[in-house]
């Protein structure tokens, strides 16, 4: 550990946590942890003290992590600790430390996590105080008990949040911490803004928007080039044309 993040530690009275293990099928779950985090990332970028991680212990005290969840993904918000210091120098999320819970955890169903989230983890997220436990089954509720499933704090006991399959078979909820819609969608977990009424671009649509956007500009750009090269040419013909005509024609 740097000196700088040993004085960030003594700093905030934070503990360093260890990296927790990961589950044997850990790749099935992957790509739906990046896409969450990447897309909720970018959509709260701009609003100071939120903190968007995961994979990383979330426990009462530092003592309780090797017992504690390791959620896939969390937003807190409101944060008087700098989200950065949190995440990268003291590698997990003590509540007794940081001062609040998390206001939204999800867990990615595996075969070998499945039953867990929607059981032991429900009560370990509830006796945490995490405002809102949302879960994603890629596979349509194979491994949770269905494809999304979340869960409200009320007092200290978790209460669903209804969910609903619409006729165009996408399954909707929506989560009152976010201020979004999260949608199942052809196995695929989306955020819906109803402010916007559009889906927030995960990294690689971003990507490809953004390579489109240069596309048309560099395409944009070689037609006006295109343009300015023929009308130089047509003036240096009828340059030309007078001068082979003795200047008669006008200029």
């Amino acid at each position: 550990m740097t000196t700088k993040s040993r004085q960030a530690l003594r700093q905030y009275d934070l503990t360093e946590l260890p990296d927790p293990p990961k589950p044997i099928d850990a790749m099935k779950e992957r790509p739906h942890i990046a896409r969450a985090d990447q897309t909720l990332r970018s959509h709260f970028r701009n609003l100071p003290g939120t903190l968007v991680s995961g994979e990383g212990y979330l426990c009462l005290e530092a003592s309780d992590a090797r017992r504690s969840p390791h959620p896939d993904c969390l937003v807190a918000f409101g944060l008087s600790i700098p989200p950065d210091v949190i995440e990268s120098v003291a590698n997990g999320y003590v509540i007794n430390e940081i001062g609040q819970p998390p206001d939204f955890v999800l867990e990615v169903a595996s075969p070998s996590t499945g039953v867990r989230d929607y059981t032991t983890k429900r009560n370990d997220y509830a006796q945490l105080g995490v405002r809102e436990y949302w879960r994603f089954d890629h596979s349509g509720g194979r491994w949770h008990d269905a494809a999304l499933a979340g869960d409200l704090l009320v007092g200290d006991v978790y209460q669903p949040i209804p969910v609903e399959e619409g006729s165009d078979g996408v399954t909707r909820g929506y989560s009152v911490a976010l201020g979004l819609e999260l949608h199942w969608e052809d196995h695929t977990l989306r955020f819906w803004d109803p402010i916007t009424q559009e889906y927030l671009p995960d990294l690689i649509e971003a990507l490809e928007a953004l390579a489109a956007a240069e596309n048309r500009a560099t395409a944009a750009e070689t037609r006006a080039a295109n343009a300015e090269a023929r009308a130089a040419a047509a003036e240096e013909e009828l340059r030309r044309l007078r001068e082979s005509l003795g200047g008669q024609l006008p200029a």
